[in-house]
């Protein structure tokens, strides 16, 4: 692993590749107590020549300096952050799986406030993590869809709060709403805003887009839904392959309305983890919905597909996204 310490004063220092190993916490250490914890989540791919690239790593060490910024923690340079996994794949080349499936090796870096006293104030003390794990395939089966219950009463984050920020209390906030929906039958939970209930805004950990027929729609960022990597790469893989695609509001009453009509076609999530996932059945109190009969629809699947062979090198990188590990 690697591992960055921060102090006041003195900035960014030690920066060291350590054997995985535990970390000694002091029980008054400052994230114990309140929660200046921050990560992201990136994956390191086998290129059809043998090579390692990760996926746009700059915009995760971007997201990660916004984060830290909303936490009142210090920023790590993108530079620093990008060395650091380039760093770790490089020593845990092995384990990075081989080219042709959807196999990679899943990258954690994060970042905890490790002062130690119990007064409520940004830390001066900080250290940067960066973790490795081989990651397999999602749905080793193939690709299933998945059901959503949206949450009507519980919210994942408030406008000013912090939900643009990846942070684990917004995960913690979701657990409760994600056991209510499985105790409903569902694999996932839907959240709306905080102010009317109605707007959608995300999964726990996934953004949502909404298919109609040529034209994909995605929710707005509104400063309350994480601005996912893999949702700002489908904005751009759609409109390659000749769909229009654009942000908006969208209301659970619209989304329930339009699957009934016919004219939404196809609803997915996407984030790191599992790329996209199809959307089958949205349950939500008093109501049920199909989308596709439930199986995966062409849309998804050709959007899937395109952004997963860009990330394992078989289609040709327009944009500039993968970053080969020297």
């Amino acid at each position: 692993m690697v591992t960055i310490k921060w102090t006041e004063g003195r900035g960014w220092h030690d920066g060291q590749l350590v054997p995985y190993a535990p970390i000694p916490l002091d029980p008054a250490t400052h994230v114990l107590h309140y929660a200046q914890e921050i990560f992201e989540g990136l994956k390191a791919y086998r290129q059809p020549d043998g090579s390692v690239a990760l996926f746009r790593p700059d915009q995760n060490a971007q997201r990660f300096q916004r984060s830290a910024r909303r936490l009142a923690m210090p920023e790590l340079p993108v530079e620093t952050f990008i060395e650091a996994c380039d760093a770790l794949v490089r020593q845990d080349v092995d384990w990075v799986p081989a080219h042709g499936g959807e196999e990679s090796l899943y990258l954690r870096p994060f970042m905890i406030a490790t002062e130690v006293g119990l007064g409520v104030k940004p830390a001066n003390e900080y250290l940067f993590i960066v973790i490795a794990s081989p990651a397999g395939a999602y749905f080793p089966g193939g690709v299933k869809p998945v059901s959503i219950w949206v949450s009507e009463d519980r919210v994942r984050a408030v406008p000013g709060g912090m939900g643009d920020a990846k942070t684990g209390g917004n995960y913690a906030a979701s657990l409760l709403a994600q056991a209510e929906a499985a105790a409903k039958g569902c694999d996932q939970v839907c959240y709306l805003d905080a102010v009317e209930h109605k707007w959608v805004e995300e999964l726990g950990g996934m953004n949502l887009y909404f298919v109609h027929g040529n034209k994909i729609v995605t929710p707005t960022l509104t400063g309350s839904i994480l601005e996912g990597v893999t949702r700002d790469s489908l904005l751009a893989v759609a409109r390659d392959l000749g769909y229009e695609s654009e942000e908006g509001r969208v209301s659970v009453d619209q989304w329930q309305r339009d699957s009934e009509n016919g004219t939404l076609t196809e609803v997915f999530a996407c984030g790191t983890a599992a790329v996209i996932t199809p959307v089958g059945t949205v349950k939500r109190a008093g109501a049920e919905w199909q989308l596709g009969g439930g199986e995966p629809g062409e849309v998804t699947m050709r959007l899937r597909e395109a952004l997963l062979d860009l990330q394992r090198g078989t289609a040709e990188d327009k944009h500039g996204w993968m970053h080969r590990v020297g």
